[in-house]
């Protein structure tokens, strides 16, 4: 029971780690970083796939309550990053090596969730810096869905391989007697 009660603590960190870090990111219009996955990642890395994507989930929910309901359809995205990342870090150790190539991996395979939201659901526009490079690209004569895609993926190099380094670094300073014999 003990180890569940912290699991719920730390899932509920990671929340409010993804809302603070990625509100705050937004605000202050950090290009390429959002930071708002690194609640995600963290309880992906130490409690395995399913406690990250219930954190990333619970997020977008969070979000779209007290912030913009557009921030729910995302969820799946937010779901995706905790099962990817999960997976990865119960098979290899979570080091700087695995940080940056599970970042390289997620870099796709969220803007490959978020982009058909964003383009099914806004039409491609969802009120980010993103939205900037979208109207170019569609200015351009890109499609939609290509001009929605570029500048995801591109973010998210940036992104996602930097929050997975800063998780890297965070976890293996923890004390073990913290995430020992949860996953």
């Amino acid at each position: 029971m003990r180890n569940r009660n912290r699991v719920v603590i730390f899932s509920a960190l990671g929340i409010a780690i993804n809302i603070v870090l990625g509100t705050v990111s937004g605000m202050i219009n950090i290009p390429l970083l959002f930071l708002d996955t690194i609640g995600t990642i963290f309880v992906a890395v130490v409690y395995g796939p399913f406690y990250g994507a219930l954190t990333g989930g619970l997020t977008n929910i969070a979000l779209g309550i007290i912030q913009n309901p557009k921030n729910i359809p995302f969820a799946l995205v937010n779901i995706a990053v905790g099962i990817v990342v999960g997976l990865i870090a119960r098979r290899w150790k979570f080091d700087l090596k695995t940080a940056i190539i599970t970042g390289a991996i997620l870099a796709v395979v969220a803007p490959l969730i978020g982009t058909p939201i964003s383009v099914y659901v806004y039409g491609g526009l969802t009120g980010d810096f993103n939205d900037v490079f979208f109207t170019w690209l569609v200015q351009t004569g890109q499609k939609v869905f290509t001009a929605a895609f570029i500048p995801r993926i591109t973010s998210n190099i940036v992104d996602k391989i930097a929050s997975c380094i800063i998780v890297s670094l965070l976890v293996n300073r923890i004390p073990k007697e913290y995430i020992e014999g949860v996953k």
